[in-house]
């Protein structure tokens, strides 16, 4: 690199060889002293300095140039010493200018790039990741992984000048006009072996999960005796033969849960498979009528156990919230979910609402005041639930309030008729704005018919509150409110409304409900089920019932849901336009303009779909407050909870939503397409 510059001895060698020539003028000064104290001592003296004079300048005119010449030639020597060890340097090494372009490597880089033509070759032709931005850093070092021919290497590039490269030869300076310019050295480290061992360390990571039959009971309750231990011992087959192809270790707890542990290689291979078990469990059938169906909960992504049984024991609570018959796989903050095509086992038992209902009156017990809040756009299920949960909690003597927001035509009427002349309080509704002034310490927020804090009408009065507690018929999300004290989520029921009308039953031993109230849980109800055609079992028949011995009225609630002609009109439009997708999917864009709430509208327009033949699923977006709202129903061949979740939303498998931001109805339309057909190729759906 120095063969085509300009090459001079350095300053300070050139001054030591000099230092006879600047002894003379002392010399000359001591002389002229002693001339004038003595001229005869100064004469000779003055002829002493003479002949120094002389023989400094024979010296240097004779022994300089061989003095120099020799001094280069072992600069040079030091110089090809210093390359040789640079040369065969046992770590890829080289040198790259500001367009990482190759000056000079060694050996060792041939042989880590299997070539020898490297000089001016660009560093980004062999080794990908070289991009532009890599030789753009301010720190003295920059360190990052590189990729060639199956190996990893942990590359470190210094930046450094031109001139100090050459200040680095202890005899030469440089004399150029390119001294600033910036220059690279480039070290390859290989860390093939030791990505490998951490591969293997973490392939070979034992990961805890948990396994429970969903419906264990009520499957033995569809089989004989005789049959009913055989039925339990094909299921502990099943689960025990398939974690022993997976290398792993299953140990029963109880009569319907399992702890396993299984080495995080064979996690990738289940999840590849999408848990299969899942599929083999329903496939054992010996007589019984219902068939069993098992909720799986893995955690990983921590170096501790502990935390990742943790994690395990939240996936497994998830699954079972979001209906069950799935596996869960938590890996730090990302949620995995595979399976739950099936639909949700209704419980025939409620013991489940009996204890849910004694740990919320406790609860309230001990608390000041409560607020009870439903999802933004609250519909008659948000809203009813929040007045039966009123009036359960007034009559033990506590104040409560319902925070409200932006009402659907179809609420509006319900919500006029609970005023002071009728006997209600005039603070019975507040806004979100004042509840959050009035919220204190000891008070209780509960949320209903939603589980996630940002879907609720004023989601500061979520993070605000001290005690939560979340009623709610949906499947749990990824973002579900984790922080609860209580926490009763039942995807097999048909509403909030139909769970709210069991818990008041246990909460108050005796509660007297006025005739608007049950008009107001009935009406949840028959919004949810349809007009009791979809999600309905034995216990949404026998809430409906109850709420009929308390004074419901089907008229008045009837008249509720009837339409105004601008809705009707709407509805029209978008069953009119409605674009069948893959012969099986409707898919519709619901105006929003001249209708009183047009996300309503989506959703009723999304159900009268539903009444074409052949129509597996149907899909509405309607544009409303710069969002896009989402509007999914099925039947039951199709889960549209799976595919709303792919847009940020949730549900349940025949009825979900999602809410899509900074997005047309036109584009969302496409991203469902998109979305059905990728579900479609990799068997989803």
């Amino acid at each position: 690199m120095l063969n085509d510059k300009k090459v001079a001895l350095n300053g300070k060698i050139t001054k030591y060889l000099r230092w006879p020539i600047n002894l003379s003028v002392l010399w000359i000064v001591v002389t002229a002293i002693i001339f004038f104290i003595d001229k005869r001592a100064g004469v000779v003296m003055a002829f002493a300095t003479i002949v120094f004079i002389v023989i400094a300048i024979v010296m240097m005119l004779r022994f300089y140039p061989n003095i120099k010449r020799y001094l280069v030639d072992f600069g040079a020597e030091y110089s090809q010493i210093q390359r040789q060890m640079m040369h065969e340097f046992e770590i890829p090494y080289a040198l790259l200018d500001c367009n990482g372009k190759m000056l000079w490597h060694n050996s060792e880089m041939e042989k880590a790039c299997e070539t020898k033509l490297l000089n001016m070759r660009g560093i980004e032709s062999i080794f990908k990741e070289f991009t532009k931005d890599k030789f753009e850093f301010k720190e003295e070092k920059k360190e990052f992984k590189v990729e060639y021919n199956e190996k990893i290497y942990r590359a470190v590039l210094k930046k450094f000048k031109m001139k100090d490269a050459v200040d680095e030869v202890p005899i030469a300076v440089l004399d150029s006009d390119d001294d600033d310019a910036d220059m690279f050295a480039l070290y390859l480290f290989d860390d093939t072996r030791i990505q490998q061992l951490s591969k293997e360390n973490k392939n070979d990571k034992m990961i805890p999960g948990l396994i429970y039959i969903d419906n264990y009971e009520e499957v033995l309750q569809s089989i004989e005796d005789a049959r009913r231990t055989l039925l339990v011992a094909l299921i502990d087959r099943q689960i025990q033969r398939y974690f022993a192809e997976m290398d792993g270790l299953v140990r029963k707890l109880e009569k319907d849960k399992y702890f396993v542990v299984v080495k995080a290689k064979n996690i990738a291979i289940m999840q590849s498979k999408k848990f299969s078990l899942l599929d083999d469990v329903k496939n054992v059938k010996i007589g019984n009528e219902r068939t069993a169906t098992i909720s799986i909960g893995f955690g990983m992504g921590s170096d501790s156990y502990v935390q990742n049984y943790t994690s395990a024991t939240a996936a497994i609570d998830m699954a079972l919230g979001r209906g069950g018959d799935q596996a869960v796989l938590k890996d730090g903050a990302k949620i995995y979910y595979y399976g739950g095509k099936s639909k949700s086992v209704e419980k025939n038992t409620r013991v489940k609402a009996r204890v849910k209902a004694h740990a919320l009156r406790e609860l309230i017990e001990t608390r000041d005041k409560v607020f009870i809040m439903g999802h933004h756009l609250g519909d008659n299920d948000s809203y009813g639930a929040a007045i039966g949960l009123y009036r359960a909690i007034t009559t033990m003597g506590k104040k409560a309030y319902v925070v409200t927001g932006t009402m659907s035509s179809s609420v509006k009427p319900l919500i006029d008729k609970f005023t002071t002349d009728n006997g209600y309080e005039e603070d019975m509704f507040i806004a979100g704005t004042l509840a959050t002034t009035i919220l204190e310490k000891n008070d209780m927020l509960i949320v209903v018919d939603c589980n996630r804090a940002g879907y609720t009408e004023y989601p500061e009065l979520v993070r605000r509150a001290q005690t939560l507690v979340v009623i709610d018929h949906h499947r749990q999300s990824a973002d579900a409110i984790e922080n609860a004290h209580l926490s009763y989520i039942e995807p097999y029921s048909s509403s909030a409304c139909e769970m709210v009308t069991e818990i008041m039953q246990y909460m108050v031993d005796s509660v007297k409900m006025k005739p608007y109230e049950a008009d107001a849980l009935y009406s949840g109800i028959m919004m949810d089920t349809n007009n009791f055609s979809n999600r309905t079992g034995v216990r949404t028949f026998e809430a409906a019932a109850y709420l009929r011995k308390n004074g419901a009225d089907i008229v008045r609630v009837r008249k509720m849901f009837r339409d105004d002609i601008g809705d009707y009109k709407a509805k029209a439009k978008a069953i009119q336009n409605t674009e069948i997708f893959m012969d099986k999917y409707a898919i519709a864009i619901c105006p929003s303009e001249g209708t009183s709430m047009p996300t309503v509208v989506g959703a009723q327009a999304a159900n009268e779909l539903l009444n074409i033949k052949g129509i597996k699923a149907a899909f509405v977006c309607t544009f409303y407050n710069e969002k896009v709202y989402l509007s999914a129903r099925s039947i039951d061949e199709v889960n549209v909870q799976l595919i709303a979740e792919r847009l940020g939303g949730g549900g349940h498998m025949n009825l979900a939503g999602a809410q899509i931001e900074d997005c047309t109805c036109e584009q969302a339309k496409n991203l469902i397409k998109e979305i059905i057909q990728d579900m479609t190729d990799e068997g989803e759906i």
